[in-house]
């Protein structure tokens, strides 16, 4: 399986190689704000890989933090690529912020044109400025905000402001595709 695994891996990282970053390319993520490109694939395929080495850590009692830099991309990625939709939001309109420790923070806006995710400035960037209403924000580590998205951490975990029902409406939510 592991020999398997290599070589599958090389071929991937052969083929990407070969198209270049801004080739198209089909993904399963088309209605999304991620591009459909070899660079696309190439980015959600290292998000992937280090939620589930830390899945094979954790399996063996041992989980280590996620690489900060993977994990700041890997919180854009998942609202980009798995978030993103236009199917409508079911329930009354609102936001979610994501505040990375590390200094980063998104908003995800759901409403009856679907989901959106955009980076805004993190708390107490902005001088003099007031955030906006969000109807639930979410803090952690950029690592802990990745594993909370993905399902490996609970919202219990982190620090959750705001309506916490809403990131159960959140989690529950199925986009029509």
């Amino acid at each position: 399986m592991v020999a398997w695994l290599a070589a599958s891996t090389q071929l991937l990282l052969g083929a990407l190689r070969q198209a270049g970053p801004d080739s198209g390319c089909w993904t399963w993520w088309p209605a999304s704000q991620s591009p459909q490109s070899a660079g696309g694939i190439a980015r959600h395929r290292v998000q992937e890989t280090s939620v589930h080495a830390y899945d094979a850590q954790a399996a063996v009692g041992a989980p280590q933090p996620l690489p900060a830099e993977a994990a700041l991309d890997g919180v854009e990625e998942f609202l980009l690529t798995v978030c993103a939709t236009p199917s409508p939001w079911p329930h009354e309109p609102t936001s979610f912020d994501f505040h990375a420790a590390e200094g980063r923070s998104w908003r995800l806006t759901v409403d009856g044109d679907g989901a959106r995710a955009t980076r805004v400035p993190a708390p107490g960037t902005t001088a003099g400025q007031a955030p906006d209403a969000v109807g639930a924000s979410v803090h952690g580590t950029a690592g802990e905000l990745v594993l909370f998205c993905y399902d490996r951490l609970p919202a219990g975990t982190l620090r959750v402001d705001g309506d916490a029902g809403l990131i159960d409406l959140l989690r529950a939510w199925e986009p029509e595709e």
